[in-house]
């Protein structure tokens, strides 16, 4: 009877002492969040109550669960021992995580709130994506590291394979040679403001939005939904386009091919005309000019602007669309055609009347009086 109201006192004591703290612990931080609206830092760490809890519990019992006097349970003591010791490693694992999330996304947000340039908040932001992604690994890594040494049966196997590290070290550099390739390509596109989250590029013949960075792997959201994942060693070994880097303003251009007797002067109105009815112009700029000619027809090229790809795209089809229809309209001859007539005669010479002319127009042995 005794030691049933130990171990009951034991357990009970441990969950009690942890539902204290974790309520203090909230109380706290809900009273910095008051105090302190300007940052979410503190509401961010009321996300960490679980894992608290959880650690707080497992670390509890894992110090006291021999003074039960439970006989089934001391019967069992290294098996139970070993267990609390790996939740309260997963659970301390967790924990640091939950934090370190808390902090790295309370300083973004900071920045973001004084921040206006959007390429700017792109890098920062795949910078917190991959340094999160990094954090988490490393501390997972030791966690399952701890956890490994825990077991006693292992530290031997791990004296053994310390003794052999020179030759698994090479033989995993170079099976994983790859990986580790991308690992780093992952570091020089976080940090190197290669590409970043939000950037819209073109990547292997596709046009798209980037819409994930790993350390591993990239991926691009394209305009019909698709979405290609790439390896990151992609983009530091061979040249794609970034149309986002250095502003996403751009300039695109539009080609008609009309006939020769297109009145380009009216086009070049009626381009003008379009614009300043086309919402996604952004005003910039604007031109129309012939810039070649072949035997059949005239290409002209119209130059617009917009204030991104998306808003480019828009006007493209708008100015392409309705200069079109208005040539079909007004100017249905503008259009190019295929001519099935015979062509025109080259018109004769006039005769000639001079001396040298009549001297070369009579036969041999003629002369012209």
């Amino acid at each position: 009877m005794n030691s049933v109201l130990r171990l009951l006192t034991v357990i009970g004591g441990s969950v009690l002492l942890t539902l204290v703290a974790g309520w203090l612990a909230d109380l706290l931080l809900r009273r910095a969040d008051a105090r302190h609206p300007e940052t979410p830092l503190w509401s961010l760490l009321r996300r960490c109550e679980l894992p608290l809890r959880l650690l707080l519990v497992a670390a509890l019992l894992r110090g006291s669960y021999r003074q039960t006097g439970w006989r089934p349970l001391l019967a069992h003591e290294a098996a139970v021992g070993r267990i609390l010791s790996l939740v309260t490693i997963g659970a301390g694992a967790w924990f640091v995580v939950h934090i370190t999330s808390a902090v790295v996304e309370s300083s973004y947000a900071r920045y973001a709130t004084g921040t206006r340039d959007p390429s700017r908040l792109r890098r920062v932001r795949t910078q917190v994506t991959l340094i999160m992604r990094i954090v988490t690994a490393v501390v997972t890594l030791v966690a399952a590291a701890a956890m490994l040494l825990t077991f006693p049966g292992l530290r031997a196997v791990g004296t053994s394979v310390l003794a052999s590290a020179g030759i698994i070290g090479i033989v995993a550099g170079v099976a994983a040679q790859s990986t580790l390739g991308n690992l780093f390509a992952g570091f020089q596109i976080a940090f190197g403001d290669m590409v970043r989250i939000g950037d819209t590029v073109v990547v292997a013949g596709e046009w798209g939005v980037v819409e994930e960075v790993t350390l591993t792997f990239l991926a691009v959201r394209t305009w019909d939904e698709r979405r290609i994942t790439m390896p990151v060693s992609y983009f530091t070994g061979r040249p794609f386009e970034n149309w986002s880097r250095g502003g996403i303003q751009m300039t695109g251009t539009v080609f008609l091919h009309c006939d020769h007797s297109a009145p380009v002067s009216l086009v070049r109105e009626r381009l003008r005309e379009i614009l300043d009815g086309c919402e996604a112009w952004d005003g910039r700029g604007w031109d129309l000019a012939v810039t070649d000619t072949t035997p059949t027809t005239v290409v002209l090229r119209a130059i617009v602007t917009a204030k991104d790809p998306d808003d480019l795209w828009t006007v493209r089809c708008t100015v392409r669309e309705q200069l079109v229809a208005w040539l079909a309209e007004k100017h249905p001859y503008a259009l190019p055609r295929v001519t099935t007539s015979p062509a025109a005669p080259a018109p004769r010479a006039p005769a000639a009347s001079g001396p040298a002319e009549r001297f070369r127009d009579a036969g041999p042995g003629q002369t012209r009086n």
